[in-house]
């Protein structure tokens, strides 16, 4: 077993327990997703032995790469798709994950669903909120969350259960978080998929029900060429 990756898990998951007894509730547990995206399973592998089972990854076809052979032998894992899903690539996320974290608009709502029903497998799904109103990231603007929330469950039988966001980077992130918590209980959802490696405490206080770690545990990402 690798000793630096089992060290930083712990060193995290400890700073997670901590900040969840600090703040308690709303959230009574908080799920630690590991952001594996852009590593190989080589650099995988050592937080899986260290008993580490949540990850997320941003692309469906690096995800089919390598989580297959991982999930041979590491057949509990839990796969997160964090990253944006193009509608051409539905009918594999399906197949290859296990929480779909980014529904952010009418047709991919639509395309999901269908493919879910095709598959047999009924996922549970993350609306992705632009909390900040960003015009280079998804989602779906807070004005029109609950709606949309409520359209996924009745009109595409989607298992609606969190929301997720990115806030803006190099402002406080905590009245984002607060925003958020405030759209997920006017949405009747329980689950909130907000902070990461340099926020994630910030994110708990507010309400967090996970969190997503990459850097803190992986180090600095490999340049995408």
């Amino acid at each position: 077993m690798d000793s630096g990756a089992a060290s930083r898990l712990a060193a995290i998951n400890e700073r997670i327990a901590r900040a969840h007894d600090r703040f308690g509730p709303p959230a009574e547990s908080v799920t630690l997703v590991a952001v594996s995206k852009t590593f190989a399973a080589e650099a995988i592998e050592p937080f899986l032995e260290a008993g580490q089972r949540v990850f997320g990854e941003n692309r469906v076809q690096e995800a089919k790469d390598k989580w297959p052979a991982l999930r041979q032998a590491y057949p509990d894992v839990e796969l997160h798709l964090i990253g944006p899903l193009q509608t051409n690539k539905v009918r594999e996320a399906v197949a290859l994950f296990d929480v779909i974290e980014t529904v952010d608009r009418e047709k991919l709502a639509s395309i999901l669903a269908a493919e879910m029903q095709r598959a047999g497998r009924k996922l549970p799904c993350f609306v992705q909120v632009n909390i900040g109103l960003e015009e280079q990231k998804a989602g779906i603007a807070p004005a029109e969350t609950i709606a949309f929330v409520q359209r996924c469950r009745t009109e595409h039988g989607l298992d609606i259960v969190g929301l997720m966001c990115i806030p803006p980077e190099g402002v406080p992130p905590g009245p984002y978080f607060a925003q958020m918590a405030e759209l997920a209980r006017a949405a009747d959802v329980a689950q909130l998929s907000m902070g990461m490696s340099g926020d994630f405490e910030v994110g708990i206080a507010m309400g967090a029900t996970h969190v997503r770690v990459g850097s803190a545990l992986f180090g600095h990402r490999p340049a995408i060429v």
